[in-house]
């Protein structure tokens, strides 16, 4: 069901933040509706529901615009990509059918839930360095491992972002980088992933639930920009230098939204 909620003040801050959410979604090679959450329904008091609804039509645009900046600069590998694409749309519709069977309080606690133990995860494989470099090499030799990995990541991906209306990044990004592509051909051929993903979530849900069309446009004014950012600055820059570092940085937010999900969830 589409909604039209009416315009408040605080509707005018949305492009400026969507604007910060889509550069630096098309920089970690997610589509941004891990944020998207909690300004809804923290910051404009949106249920957790519509939430999740309206964070996956606004993070369109930024999966979008973001895979074709990365295809142009042939970010994206669409054999991998595929593994990870035909598990990951089944998982969306499983998702998006148990949105629908919980209450607000449990999907808000869910997802904080959800946001601490990613958060703990990105920072324990950063602190793994490049510890790993050797075993990539022995896992991309193996295509049933790889068939298996993509599969199980993917359909990991496809729970969450039709459950909590998120992109699903963590999943996609640690199966990526466990195959052991190039980082640049992780982050373009995760927002491909994401975006699939996304697509057939928010069908999904426009069946079973409400979006909130003013506040899409709203936050997609700001976050189409940032997504067309991204893709140019990630092309010229050297991310192993500072990588480990953005790491924590992200992980530390996601740990701090995460609590206060749970927090005002109860």
């Amino acid at each position: 069901m589409i909604e039209f909620s009416e315009i408040q003040n605080i509707y005018f801050l949305l492009p400026l933040l969507g604007l910060v959410i889509g550069f630096l979604g098309t920089m970690t090679g997610g589509g941004g509706g891990f944020f998207f959450i909690p300004i809804l329904t923290l910051i404009i008091g949106v249920p957790a529901q519509t939430a999740v609804t309206t964070s996956l039509a606004a993070t369109l645009p930024i999966c979008i615009v973001g895979s074709l900046g990365h295809y142009r600069k042939n970010h994206i590998d669409f054999r991998v990509a595929t593994l990870f694409i035909i598990t990951g749309i089944i998982g969306a519709f499983i998702g998006a059918k148990i949105t629908s069977k919980i209450s607000n309080v449990a999907l808000k606690t869910a997802f904080g839930i959800y946001s601490i133990l990613i958060a703990l995860y990105i920072v324990y494989s950063a602190g793994k360095g490049t510890s790993e470099e050797g075993k990539k090499e022995k896992i991309t030799s193996l295509k049933n491992l790889r068939t298996f990995k993509g599969s199980s990541f993917g359909l990991a991906a496809g729970l969450i972002t039709g459950t909590f209306g998120t992109s699903g990044t963590a999943p996609v990004l640690a199966g990526l980088l466990s195959i052991g592509i190039p980082f640049k051909m992780v982050i373009g051929t995760s927002l491909l992933i994401v975006l699939v993903n996304t697509i057939f979530a928010t069908g999904a849900h426009l069946l079973i639930g409400k979006i909130d069309l003013t506040l899409v446009c709203f936050l997609t004014a700001g976050s189409t920009i940032g997504a067309l950012l991204g893709p140019k600055l990630i092309h010229t820059s050297q991310l192993n230098k500072s990588e480990n570092q953005v790491r924590h940085w992200y992980a530390a937010i996601m740990l701090g939204l995460g609590i206060l999900m749970i927090a005002k969830g109860n």
